[in-house]
C-alpha cells in the first residue's frame, strides 16, 4: 500500500474516532449501532482497514452524520 493510501485510511479512522468520542461512545457501542464487530472498528480507527461503501453508510447512520462528513477533507 502506498504512503498516500495509508495516510487516507488513517485520516478516515481518525474522523470516525473523533465523531465516536464526541458522542461519548465506546468502540463496542459504535460497533453495535453499525452492525459491525468491535475489532473491525478498532482496526478502522487505526487506519488498518479499507472500509467499503456499505460500511461507510452503516457508520454514518450509527454516528448520526452523513457519509460526506466522514469523508470530508480526505484527499483522494
Amino acid at each position: 500500500m502506498s504512503p498516500e493510501n495509508e495516510s487516507q485510511l488513517k485520516a478516515f479512522g481518525s474522523r470516525v474516532r473523533e465523531l465516536r468520542e464526541g458522542l461519548g461512545w465506546s468502540q463496542d457501542k459504535l460497533a453495535e449501532g453499525a452492525g459491525l464487530h468491535r475489532t473491525y472498528i478498532s482496526g478502522l480507527e487505526r487506519g488498518e482497514r479499507n472500509v467499503s461503501v456499505l460500511n461507510i453508510l452503516r457508520l454514518a447512520r450509527a454516528l448520526k452524520t452523513t457519509p460526506g462528513r466522514l469523508l470530508n477533507d480526505i484527499e483522494g
